[in-house]
């Protein structure tokens, strides 16, 4: 609906403005403080352009289930340090060998594939410093802190995003039925996704219940996010996407296009948007924000 995305647009852009002042910030450290062509692209991948949806869900999470400190945005620029990585190191030769990301070189492509891959190896302490010096910030204690940690590295591990990618890579060049493709993506996309929408709810100190309405939220739309990442995969460009179109099909992919179709991968997605809406609603959350952003995932255009 218009409202919704008109909605998810000003929450992005307010997203992008304060996670990309924090994430500048912790590049101008990590410049001082580690010398050379490591610092320079530590910077480079730290500040490359995003949608920051990851970061708007941590927000909106943490806002609608009543939190209203600012230092939520160390939180979101935590998730989108973990992000970072895994770009960066989608994107080598080993794993996508791809040329472009968010409308500019990859990382291994402005600098080279051994700075690329240490580079995408040390975000990973380094989200870890973004999110304890944001829980501190917020006045977490430090069992939630332990909490948030294991949620975001979990996500950000073998059992989240390693795990999936690595299922990803093994079924290049084989056809997967609907079941074993969702079991791909709950970890290579689903798992971050779904990590943001508990962090945010953690930070905001919020019952279990609304915790784990938020979880079940995520794992909606992380897939919902994925199955219009296909989409737009085969039907965009590369100019409207900021990275290579049509990668799937090169690489030999199953998709969700694949199985279903492109309009019954947008049936399935707005479908899985409006059960992840659902159960916030049964919960006793605010929606209006979640849902504005639930809509955008499964109607953007890159």
């Amino acid at each position: 609906m218009p409202e919704l995305l008109s909605g998810a647009a000003t929450l992005l852009a307010d997203a992008r403005e304060r996670t990309d002042a924090r994430l500048a910030r912790w590049a101008d450290r990590l410049g001082a403080r580690v010398p050379g062509r490591t610092g320079e692209a530590f910077s480079y991948a730290l500040q490359s352009p995003g949608k920051r949806v990851r970061a708007a869900l941590v927000i909106a999470a943490y806002r609608g289930l009543g939190g209203t400190s600012d230092a939520i945005d160390g939180v979101a620029a935590a998730v989108e340090t973990v992000h970072t990585y895994s770009l960066v190191h989608d994107d080598l030769p080993c794993m996508d060998d791809d040329d472009l990301r968010r409308g500019r070189p990859t990382t291994h492509r402005a600098f080279d594939v051994a700075t690329a891959t240490r580079v995408g190896f040390l975000l990973v302490p380094v989200a870890a410093e973004v999110l304890a010096e944001s829980a501190d910030d917020l006045g977490v204690p430090p069992a939630m802190l332990g909490r948030m940690a294991r949620e975001l590295f979990e996500a950000g591990g073998v059992e989240g995003m390693v795990g999936g990618q690595w299922l990803d890579l093994e079924a290049e060049h084989r056809r997967l039925g609907l079941g074993d493709l969702m079991a791909v993506h709950r970890g290579k996309t689903g798992a971050l996704i779904r990590a943001s929408c508990v962090l945010g709810a953690l930070a905001a100190e919020a019952t279990e219940e609304r915790v784990a309405a938020l979880a079940a939220f995520g794992d909606d739309i992380g897939l919902a996010f994925q199955i219009a990442d296909d989409v737009l995969d085969l039907v965009g460009t590369s100019e409207e996407l900021g990275k290579t179109a049509g990668r799937d099909q090169a690489l030999a992919k199953s998709t969700y296009v694949e199985v279903l179709g492109v309009e019954g991968a947008r049936a399935e997605a707005s479908m899985l948007a409006r059960r992840a809406v659902g159960r916030l609603a049964d919960a006793g959350c605010a929606t209006t924000a979640l849902a504005s952003l639930a809509d955008y995932i499964v109607t953007r255009s890159s």
